[in-house]
């Protein structure tokens, strides 16, 4: 084996967004997708730099710490920030190559990005008058160059750096600065148009229009704006106080956050050069830091959301009812009969939520238990929630604090779910997090306990489900429901130890024994091929970076296991052996919805064992998460999931060959039928739902 043996993860995940970029450069993706990805691109990159640049500059500040005692130190964080700030650069020129295309592209659909210079007399009019009627009351300009220490900056604001002064002196000049009130107001602002034509502006543009109007008072005839942004550490310190709660300790923790070091730092190359340097010494920032020259627009965030103004439409395929539960009048009675396995975004959210109404009015219910990972903005699954514990329903809601980014809007949640008299909230396990996705719900019909639920690779987010590719089993299986129950047990009695999920059976748990069993799985693969039996491994995550597990698989694939992983993101194993190359295929598919489901297939001498579960093979998921897996047990959901795993494997569009130069190249269709997989999929499911419901039809 080649000494290189991973692929560092931070590595591979610039890689992935790569992969997001190349979407944006797809002249075959419409325009306005186009235009999507680059903001998912941005938003992805901003993330990246509060958590993994932040962790590895932490990293160093201790290593040095620990160098000058005289410690060894393998690891070298110092030279993978290296490698970051190279590629980033690198990206950033692809990015901006990428938009100036688009910006062509625009132009030719009539849709026109103009500036505060480009204005014609009517639009002037119409930016003074709304800068004075909705932008002015929202603008707080902070005069800096005189203050010992910058205000305080937030991380996810845009701000513009003005530097104002008089033509007949250099000298008697002032710096100020404006945060862009994008959240309160929305980034883009449609101005009065020929007929046939979009003229849109930038919010920061109406600001820069108004700038002399704003600091008329000062008397200064120049005035000179540039963009730029900060990002800040993203992690969490939690202080370990034993006289204040978990919450107060999270709160605390959030708002320290917002005065996190900056770890990067964007600006328009074309700023000032003296306001350049009066930023960067009072942001104790220095030219080895990730200081990153662009041009005029940053937060390409915001471009998610880009105004719908394109004359081409194209409408998203709209989900539909799973045929079981097309005409069925519960989804309650499907479910207590037969599982049913409902693959989003294909098949509608709505019959989670249905099913979660159906118990909140149902007499017989007595109890519903269910994690929250990450919730939709205004949660259809919480108010079914706090119906059903109006309607005498106890309630239980496994709501994770930690979930990164999500803190604040879960301790939102936490307070709207307790002013319920009937829920019981759990904050979760200390030094664990709570990723598992999972709900039982218990009924009392004559004497007799009903349970059933569901086991889902997925958040409980009907705004995501519309977007993100996962699996959700809804089932009553008696075996299953049993090991829900443990689960619940523990987390409501977590301090009493982990035995409840070590008697769990059915489902496989992390941290306890997924590692253990899939371990064990692997293993029966490898001793197969040995054997001279057919023997293989289908795999799909989100990310693939535990060490052991690729060992793992690097050991099976040198038995003779045929090795198949489509891994959406972070992939740390190596693809230059000529041992493993025919043996372990690797392919990442990144298309209009993102893949977020997670699936395991091993062959097992013919009588395969497939999986669906929320752990990614990442050593945060298996060892330091509650996270669940379970076994698909019948036949005909088998091979319907098989069917949508293999549609992906034979993908040849979308997917891209993960390989160890990190080159990302398509899968190539020369001479063959183009497969994409997420329409074949949408058809192959929808066709389906169309037989059963003529099969009804005819009877």
């Amino acid at each position: 084996m080649s000494k290189k043996q991973f692929i560092p993860r931070d590595i591979s995940w610039l890689s992935f967004n790569a992969r997001v970029l190349q979407e944006a450069n797809d002249s075959d993706v419409s325009l306005q997708q186009r235009i999507r990805f680059l903001g998912i691109f941005s938003n992805n990159l901003d993330e990246f730099f509060r958590v993994r640049v932040a962790t590895l500059k932490r990293m160093i500040e201790f290593l040095e710490k620990r160098n000058k005692a005289n410690i060894h130190i393998e690891n070298n964080p110092q030279f993978i920030l290296d490698q970051i700030q190279t590629i980033v650069l690198q990206q950033q020129n692809e990015f901006d190559r990428i938009w100036a295309s688009i910006l062509k592209e625009l132009k030719k659909e009539k849709i026109l990005l103009v500036n505060e210079k480009q204005l014609n007399t009517e639009q002037k009019k119409f930016v003074i008058t709304f800068f004075d009627e909705q932008v002015r009351s929202n603008v707080i300009p902070l005069m800096i160059e005189s203050l010992p220490q910058l205000p305080y900056l937030r991380d996810k604001s845009l701000y513009l750096g003005v530097v104002m002064r008089k033509h007949d002196s250099a000298y008697k000049q002032k710096y100020a600065l404006i945060e862009v009130p994008a959240k309160v107001i929305g980034r883009f602002i449609e101005l009065p148009s020929k007929e046939g034509e979009h003229h849109i502006i930038l919010l920061e543009d109406i600001i820069r229009f108004n700038i002399p109007n704003i600091f008329s008072y000062f008397g200064y005839d120049y005035f000179d704006a540039h963009i730029f942004k900060i990002t800040k550490d993203a992690e969490l310190d939690i202080d370990n106080d034993l006289s204040t709660t978990f919450v107060e300790r999270m709160e605390k923790g959030l708002k320290n956050r917002r005065k996190g070091k900056p770890v990067r730092f964007l600006y328009d190359k074309e700023m000032d050069a003296g306001l350049l340097e009066h930023l960067m010494r009072h942001l104790n920032l220095n030219r080895k830091s990730n200081i990153i020259p662009g041009g005029r627009i940053h937060n390409f965030r915001h471009f998610m959301d880009f105004p719908d103004v394109f004359s081409v439409k194209k409408l998203r395929r709209k989900p539909f009812v799973h045929p079981l539960l097309k005409n069925a009048l519960r989804v309650t009675d499907v479910i207590v009969k037969e599982d049913v396995m409902l693959h989003f975004p294909y098949h509608s959210f709505n019959s989670v939520i249905d099913l979660l109404r159906e118990a909140a009015i149902d007499p017989n219910v007595k109890s519903i238990k269910i994690t929250a990972y990450r919730l939709a903005e205004n949660s259809k699954v919480i108010n079914a929630l706090i119906n059903a514990a109006r309607n005498g329903k106890e309630v239980v809601v496994m709501l994770e604090l930690k979930a990164r980014f999500d803190e604040e809007a879960n301790l939102e949640w936490k307070e709207i779910l307790e002013q319920e008299d009937n829920i019981k909230v759990l904050l979760g396990v200390p030094q664990m997090k709570v990723h598992a996705k999972l709900c039982i719900i218990k009924k009392r019909v004559k004497n007799t306990t009903i349970q059933y639920g569901f086991v889902s690779t997925g958040n409980l987010n009907e705004k995501t489900a519309k977007v993100y590719g996962d699996h959700c089993l809804l089932t009553a299986n008696r075996n299953v429901m049993a090991d829900i129950n443990k689960i619940f047990y523990y987390l409501e009695n977590w301090e009493k130890g982990t035995a409840p999920l070590l008697q769990c059976r059915t489902l496989m748990v992390c941290p306890v024994s997924m590692r253990k069993q899939i371990e064990t799985l692997i293993n029966r693969e490898v001793k197969n091929a040995k054997d001279g039996k057919s023997a293989s491994i289908i795999l799909k995550v989100n990310s693939l970076s535990d060490i052991n597990l690729i060992n793992k698989l690097y050991n099976a694939a040198n038995a003779g296991v045929e090795v198949k992983l489509i891994v959406r993101g972070i992939y740390c194993a190596i693809q230059n052996s000529k041992k493993y190359n025919k043996l372990i295929q690797a392919i990442s598919i990144v298309d209009e919805y993102l893949e977020h489901a997670r699936v395991m297939i091993f062959y097992n001498l013919g009588k395969e064992k497939v999986y669906i579960s929320s752990a990614d093979w990442m050593i945060r998921n298996l060892d330091h998460r509650i996270e669940a897996a379970i076994a698909v047990s019948k036949e005909n959901i088998k091979q319907e999931l098989k069917e949508i795993i293999h549609i992906q494997l034979r993908d040849n569009v979308k997917a891209r060959i993960l390989d160890s130069e990190l080159s990302n190249n398509y899968v190539p269709c020369v001479g063959k039928k183009k497969i994409r997989s997420q329409i074949k999929t949408y058809n192959f499911l929808y066709q389906k739902t169309l037989k059963q419901h003529n099969e009804i039809g005819s009877n």
